[in-house]
């Protein structure tokens, strides 16, 4: 049994080293930290580096920690396209709502320019106006029809009053 112990001891003592020289070769190449890029680069799984706390610790304390003096802080491509993905959509989105903005703008300053100038009503008052004169025209129409009727009927009275006197004195 302590030769299956000390064999995993050893191994583990080699994955460790490995580790510990992948995240040196990052903090110098100044690459981006991260517990999968530091696996990936010493060929071990990440169960490893979060079963030994130690390690763990040194990763987070080196991704976190400020680039060194005179060294700019790395930044992945992946990230910068992220960024820029967004960027351009909340452009997009920006551009939308201003164009909607300058549109309900543009249309409150007409209408307040139209009522202001005097030159003419809008559409809705402008067909209300041509309603209320053929209604006007039909009115004027029909008061002329009652007026003629009016006069028949009194002529018609006028007529039945003349025929009655005329029965009544000849009886």
């Amino acid at each position: 049994m302590t030769g299956m112990n000390d064999g995993r001891r050893a191994d583990s003592a080699r994955r460790r080293e490995r580790v510990l020289k992948a995240l040196d070769t990052l903090l110098r190449s100044g690459g981006d930290i991260t517990v999968s890029g530091l696996a990936r680069a010493a060929r071990v799984d990440r169960t490893f580096l979060y079963r030994h706390r130690d390690l763990l610790e040194r990763v987070h304390a080196a991704a976190t920690a400020p680039p060194e003096e005179g060294r700019i802080a790395a930044v992945s491509r992946t990230s910068l396209k992220a960024d820029l993905a967004n960027a351009l959509g909340r452009n997009k989105r920006l551009a939308a709502r201003v164009r909607q903005l300058e549109k309900r703008l543009s249309q409150t300053l007409g209408e307040a320019v139209w009522a202001e100038s005097g030159l003419g009503a809008p559409a809705d008052i402008d067909q209300l106006q041509r309603r209320i004169t053929m209604l006007e025209q039909e009115l004027i129409d029909t008061r002329g029809q009652l007026e003629e009727r009016a006069e028949e009927l009194e002529a018609a009275r006028a007529a039945n009053r003349e025929l009655t006197r005329s029965l009544n004195q000849t009886r």
